[in-house]
């Protein structure tokens, strides 16, 4: 190692001493956020929300204080079918019904693994891995789609939510506090030589527990609901003794089993035009697998429009951790003067933030619109759910730009796929369970 010398500090100093710039600089910094001081004005006043092609979409949604985005984008794709379908102004599915089977699934996917895991020490990179992610909020969506499949999906006026559905740190923490204290036992009785059926008698004490922990964080989920609603033109609908599989098969799950998770990860290890899986991710066991096409961004683009120019929004997943400004609702990368404000070098590519842990999808949205010159976007129009307080009465803007770094996934119908859509059916190849392509979006 190198150690810094006082010759080195001395040199340094003077180089910050004499720059007007590191000076302005610190004046600035001093009383103010470094990210308003770093704010672009005119740059920012380009992003009008005002698009070429855009999808009519219902009032955005709010997730709270709790990280089900992926959750609430994937319900907002669902229902815009049927509001379209059923003439509806208002309508939301709801998040707490999938949120409460995604965290039993996902309870009994957990200890499944610490089960498989029992001879493998605690601090073996995978047993780590899953024990530190635990059971949260984040999902992905093949991870949506394995609890519509198996549980349908309710209308929000049939489940609504509760505090803790809307508020999640401490109910997530007792569950996974519970969980670990249910691993230390399991796996005890796995290196013991337990009987089979005595674990698995264990494990199921164990979910029986969770299941009415869950009920009295969420209420207990409805086998049967009825439906009931009036359209814009004050026509009465009524579906009576509806179970929630009934509701989703007739209204969603073309739209559930049609959609590909693609990606566009351009580092080393992906190939593009190959699928990938993760390994240990997942939330109902059985349940189809994360799985992912690689595709090039301009192809992953071209069937993003195609859909949306065909009437559908879009799922997607980005990190929203950069270059962004949430009250006036605006990601783009030409928006803040972060390099002339600090004089630093900030440049790194798309692949190398993943391989450097720098970027990786966190927040999943819906794209509801993009706006194109010459056939080619510049930017587009999202639909968040963080309510309507912020952006354009909770849409937001993100630039071409900022939409090729952190924009890493989208779920899209095969049929905008086109000969591309074949390549899904591929056998994946397996990543580490740690892999950037197997982040959470919350």
């Amino acid at each position: 190692m190198t150690p810094i010398t006082p010759q080195d500090l001395a040199r340094w100093s003077a180089a910050y001493r004499s720059s007007p710039e590191r000076r302005l600089a610190t004046l600035a910094l001093s009383q103010s956020d470094l990210k308003a001081v770093a704010f672009a004005p005119d740059a920012a006043n380009a992003m009008h929300q005002v698009f070429s092609l855009e999808v009519p979409t219902l009032p955005v949604t709010n997730q709270k204080h709790s990280g089900r985005c992926w959750l609430f984008a994937a319900a907002n794709v669902l229902r815009e079918k049927i509001a379209k379908e059923l003439n509806l102004e208002q309508f939301e599915l709801s998040q707490s019904y999938l949120a409460f089977w995604d965290k039993f699934e996902r309870a009994n996917y957990f200890l499944d693994a610490m089960i498989s895991l029992a001879e493998r020490p605690t601090n073996d990179r995978t047993v780590a891995f899953v024990l530190q992610t635990g059971v949260h909020d984040g999902g992905q969506w093949d991870m949506f789609a394995n609890i519509v499949e198996k549980y349908g999906v309710v209308p929000k006026d049939a489940f609504d939510e509760t505090w803790q559905s809307s508020n999640s740190r401490a109910m997530n923490y007792v569950l996974n506090r519970a969980l670990k204290a249910a691993a230390v036992k399991l796996r005890a009785l796995c290196r013991e030589g337990a009987p089979a059926e005595q674990i698995d008698a264990e494990k199921k004490a164990v979910l029986g527990r969770v299941y009415g922990f869950l009920c009295s964080c969420y209420g207990e989920p409805p086998r049967t609901f009825d439906f009931a609603c009036t359209d814009k033109d004050r026509v009465f609908h009524a579906e009576r003794g509806l179970t929630p599989q009934a509701f989703a098969e007739k209204y969603v799950m073309d739209l559930v089993r049609g959609a590909v998770s693609c990606i566009h990860a351009p580092t080393a290890d992906k190939p593009y035009h190959r699928t990938f899986t993760i390994a240990q991710l997942g939330n109902v066991a059985g349940g189809r697998a994360v799985k992912h096409l690689n595709l090039p961004m301009e192809e992953l683009k071209a069937a993003i429009i195609r859909q949306l120019q065909d009437g559908r929004i879009v799922w997607f997943g980005s990190d929203v951790g950069h270059d962004g400004e949430r009250q006036a609702g605006i990601w783009d990368d030409k928006c803040f003067e972060l390099e002339l404000l600090s004089g630093l070098d900030l440049g790194i590519s798309k692949a190398d933030a993943l391989d450097y842990g720098f970027a990786a999808m966190n927040h999943a949205m819906c794209l509801t619109g993009v706006d194109l010159v010459d056939g080619r976007p510049v930017k587009w129009k999202i639909e968040n759910s963080w309510g309507d307080e912020s952006g354009r009465k909770g849409y937001y803007i993100c630039s071409d730009s900022w939409f090729d770094q952190y924009v890493f996934q989208a779920a899209i119908d095969r049929a905008y796929l086109g000969e591309l859509a074949a390549l899904a059916d591929q056998a994946p190849i397996e990543l580490a369970p740690w892999d950037p392509m197997g982040t959470l979006a919350d």
